[in-house]
């Protein structure tokens, strides 16, 4: 079986999904989970802003006109950039560069990830931040923007897990 070497990584087959730590049917004691969300010391805590709790900010960026998009070094760069500027942590980069053209990619944060795919053939890369916690995901507007030479970025946010804390009867 050609595959045998993700069940000792702890990687389920079907769905790729790791183990969790505890045993199937335990699940950690709810106290533990309500503490967890807010502990600021945690990378990827809840944030309050005012009246508003949510999970992270998520952005949904287009670089539109953009250089460089089929270049696998300059856009695992990118990434560092983006978590250097952003205040954000690093765990892992994986990129795969298609035939002939265009690159997909993520980087796995401990505040969440950013990822890409690109058509450099016509200039466009569709990157996605999501970032929880003191990370600054907006920061990674200009740093793709200088990443691909293009003044043309464009940026949808999403507020996640907004209003989540509360329906749970979580006191924020």
């Amino acid at each position: 079986m050609k595959d045998a070497n993700l069940f000792q990584l702890g990687y389920g087959l079907e769905t790729g999904a790791q183990e969790e730590e505890f045993t199937r049917g335990d699940t950690p004691a709810i106290d533990t989970m309500r503490r967890d969300v807010f502990d600021e010391s945690r990378d990827d805590h809840f944030i309050r802003d005012g009246e508003t709790v949510f999970a992270g900010t998520h952005l949904i960026i287009e670089v539109v006109n953009g250089h460089g998009l089929d270049d696998e070094a300059r856009i695992q760069q990118a990434f560092r950039d983006c978590v250097d500027d952003c205040g954000a942590t690093l765990l892992h980069i994986h990129t795969h560069k298609f035939s002939p053209q265009g690159v997909s990619g993520v980087a796995v944060l401990a505040e969440s990830h950013i990822s890409v795919h690109t058509w450099p053939e016509i200039g466009y890369g569709a990157f996605d931040v999501f970032m929880c916690g003191d990370a600054r995901p907006w920061r990674a507007v200009d740093v793709l923007s200088r990443a691909f030479g293009t003044a043309d970025v464009r940026v949808k946010e999403l507020k996640r897990g907004e209003g989540v804390v509360e329906e749970a009867g979580i006191a924020a």
